[in-house]
């Protein structure tokens, strides 16, 4: 169903323009790709590259070094629709970039470093990654093991990064670090680094489970050596960069997820409908009538939750808790959603080279990163009474 028929009170014309652009361009330069980009275990540079030139790199970004000065609204019709291409490893790269990463240097850099990397990073000409987990510090930033420690003009960054998307292609890193203020909150700083720099090494790529399409790598550094310019905002109040950022991932999360859940729902479908047991189609059956049904209602729902919270958050309200409310929502229902469609395409969904198998593969870490569903539950929980 074109999604014109059900316009959202939330979002504008401009909004559905964006929508529409984003759906002609996966149409046209995704789809025919995309399975040789999983095989390849990167999305090649020129895509983005190209998204950059459509204007889709910059949605939120000041429009004096080329992006459009959009809201959170924009945000979410970029990740459901990136969602709905139905390659989970696409769109993760894309997301990373747009609002994972580049927004540290948005929220916190210099008028000299906005003007230096920023331009290159909307055109799509460069590709940044952000480098804060480690293999002891997912969802408990604070206990990350990194450091930098400033020598005359410069810091000099040790320690190991884990499961850094873009981290094989990357260009530019935003990468957290222990610089040793008081108290455990107050130990981070957050930092430049360029791939190239001396003691920067991409330490091995990530075979992983599902997102086979973007590249994920361990990062190291060994007395990598960076500029003293090169500290990205102030020095010890990274932690809260990086909190406050996660704010914005956590719903980007949650909207890719959705579209994701979405598209899996439509596929299955299609598939019921069509396929023939017992003499009548599957879609004859109650018991697959009912769950479907019930998954669709259950999505919509979350949906209208990640709306509502994008036009408040566009408002200037605080939403945390509606935030981790989402990425714990929408990163469980999305891992239902998969294997229901997948139980309901039969043996055809355990078959590598079926999308619905892919789907199922690249839902799982959703409940996973960007803060798993457990520890989004206590942030609730905190916050209930």
């Amino acid at each position: 169903m074109p999604h014109t028929a059900n316009p959202s009170p939330f979002f504008t014309a401009e909004h559905e323009m964006l929508r529409d652009t984003l759906r002609r361009f996966i149409a046209d330069q995704v789809l025919p790709h995309a399975d040789a980009w999983e095989q390849a275990g990167c999305v090649p540079r020129e895509v983005l590259r190209e998204m950059g030139q459509l204007g889709l790199l910059g949605i939120r970004f000041p429009a004096r070094y080329g992006g459009s000065e959009l809201d959170t609204l924009a945000t979410v019709v970029l990740a459901e629709e990136l969602g709905r291409s139905s390659y989970g490893g696409f769109a993760v790269t894309v997301l990373v970039h747009t609002d994972m990463a580049t927004p540290h240097l948005v929220h916190a850099g210099t008028p000299e470093q906005l003007e230096r990397y920023l331009p290159d990073l909307i055109a799509g000409r460069r590709i940044a990654a952000v480098a804060m987990t480690e293999a002891d510090a997912g969802s408990d930033l604070a206990s990350m093991r990194t450091t930098a420690r400033r020598d005359g003009d410069e810091w000099v960054i040790n320690g190991t990064k884990m499961f850094i998307t873009n981290g094989v292609h990357g260009d530019l890193f935003f990468v957290a670090a222990k610089t040793g203020g008081p108290g455990r909150h107050h130990q981070v700083s957050m930092f430049i680094v360029e791939k190239g720099t001396p003691g920067f090494t991409v330490a091995r790529p990530l075979d992983k489970h599902g997102w086979l399409s973007s590249d994920t790598a361990a990062l190291h550094f060994d007395n990598c050596r960076i500029p003293a310019r090169h500290l990205l905002g102030e020095e010890n109040r990274g932690f809260y960069a990086l909190v406050k950022n996660l704010q914005n991932e956590r719903i980007v999360l949650g909207a890719q997820s959705m579209g994701e859940a979405s598209r899996a729902i439509e596929l299955a479908l299609e598939w019921v409908t069509q396929r023939q047991a017992f003499g009548a189609p599957l879609w004859s059956k109650q018991a697959i009538r009912q769950r479907l049904a019930w998954r669709a209602s259950q999505v919509e729902a979350t949906r209208a939750l990640i709306h509502q919270t994008a036009w408040r958050d566009a408002q200037g309200q605080v939403v945390t808790k509606e935030v981790s409310m989402i990425k714990a929502l929408a990163g469980t229902l999305v891992n239902e959603v998969m294997y229901d469609c997948l139980q309901f395409h039969g043996g055809l969904g355990f078959i590598r080279g079926t999308a619905i198998e892919r789907m199922a593969r690249d839902a799982r870490v959703q409940a996973i990163g960007g803060g798993a569903t457990e520890v989004m539950l206590e942030e609730v929980a905190k916050r209930m009474v």
